[in-house]
């Protein structure tokens, strides 16, 4: 995988939220006023008939026919549903077989609040958390959790989370530029606009480049900083989404299925993944979650960007996160010409998991037409190796 933000960086950047850098800064070589430069009126009236911004979709589980067939329920499992959101997962898995449990954890107080909500039609087969993948062991402390039978992680942004103007995730709906996925349980964690506002230029281009996957990344950053200094501080989504279709005025995009998409849904995605620290967590409970599934019992992981899904394939088939991936070879024959010791054969064979689909699942084609946000979506699934206790 590319080289990401370590823990150490991405914990310096947001504790920069009370200094800003002064820099001298070029003019921006532009003939928009900037009036215009920042003005969400024509950005908002220009998303108006974009495929894809239906903000009235209701939500509806991804792949969920597929998920209940890997993780295949019986009577009397315990389920751990890592990302309750709207509780489409939970309440399948609770409904397909009368005699199962499901935990369902959230780090978002309003999906908690519906986790609660759940609890009273359900009983004791549900049991709501509220917290992130980093605090899953206190959790499991707490409320006497020792193991569980079978992990569902769905990742990425809930549909209800996109379409809560309020929560600044939304590209087409003009909010606050927010985007934490906790709300206010911690008054400290910056803002998205508290990022923009403060962070520095460099920093800025790696977030968009590694997190974003944005090839006009260094231009963006340039763009953002000089704005900052030139005009006000970015405090809206339509805004940020505004400066970046300046931008790259003359680019046009297309989703995977061929339609026009918003120029700026890069930038929106590498900032959210930095804001809620998304790479760091995702990576911290792939960990946790083999300490805590039982023996035989499978991990279900949809993701939604190549990102996510490297991490996921990187645990599951025993790739360290920190060495470099081999772009020649395959990467379980990159060091095949070394002469391995017992010790390092063992090791081979002592697998964590093993892979239950060796390619990745994608939605059916009548899915991703009554659901177009499952396009992205990409399943896998493995079992917990019975000799790693």
């Amino acid at each position: 995988m590319s080289k990401m933000l370590s823990n150490i960086a991405l914990r310096n950047l947001l504790q920069k939220t009370s200094q800003i850098v002064a820099s001298s800064c070029n003019k921006f070589s532009s003939n928009i006023t900037a009036e215009a430069y920042l003005s969400p009126q024509s950005f908002n009236d220009g998303l108006h008939g974009v495929p894809g911004h239906n903000i009235d979709t209701p939500h509806v589980p991804v792949m969920v026919n597929e998920v209940l067939s890997m993780l295949d329920i019986h009577p009397g499992k315990t389920i751990l549903d890592l990302t309750f959101g709207a509780g489409g997962h939970s309440r399948r898995i609770l409904e397909s077989c009368g005699d199962v449990n499901v935990i369902g954890l959230d780090r978002d107080p309003v999906a908690f609040s519906y986790a609660q909500k759940m609890q009273e039609n359900f009983g004791q087969r549900f049991t709501p958390l509220l917290g992130r993948f980093s605090e899953v062991p206190r959790l499991f402390q707490q409320h006497g959790i020792s193991s569980v039978d079978g992990i569902l992680l769905d990742l990425g942004c809930s549909s209800m989370q996109f379409d809560d103007a309020s929560r600044g995730f939304s590209i087409s709906r003009d909010g606050p530029l927010d985007m934490r996925m906790d709300g206010t349980r911690f008054p400290d964690q910056p803002t998205a606009a508290d990022v923009l506002q403060h962070i520095e230029e460099h920093h800025l281009a790696k977030i968009l480049k590694y997190y974003g996957e944005e090839k006009q990344a260094k231009k963006l950053a340039r763009a953002i900083i000089e704005a900052r200094y030139m005009f006000k501080r970015l405090k809206t989504t339509s805004e940020l989404a505004y400066l970046v279709e300046s931008v790259l005025d003359t680019e046009k995009r297309l989703d995977k299925l061929a339609r026009p998409t918003h120029v700026a849904t890069k930038t929106f995605q590498a900032i959210r993944i930095f804001v809620n620290n998304e790479i760091n967590e995702l990576n911290q409970i792939m960990e946790i979650a083999h300490k805590v599934l039982n023996p035989g019992g499978k991990l279900v992981v949809l993701s939604f960007h190549s990102l996510e899904d490297r991490v996921v394939k990187r645990h599951l088939v025993g790739i360290d996160m920190d060495e470099p991936a081999s772009k020649s070879m395959s990467q379980k024959y990159r060091n095949a010409f070394n002469w391995h010791n017992p010790d390092n054969v063992g090791e081979i064979f002592n697998k964590n998991w093993s892979v239950v689909n060796k390619h990745v699942l994608t939605p059916e084609f009548n899915e991703v037409e009554s659901n177009p946000r499952s396009r992205s979506a990409k399943l896998r699934c493995a079992i917990k190796n019975q000799n790693n206790i």
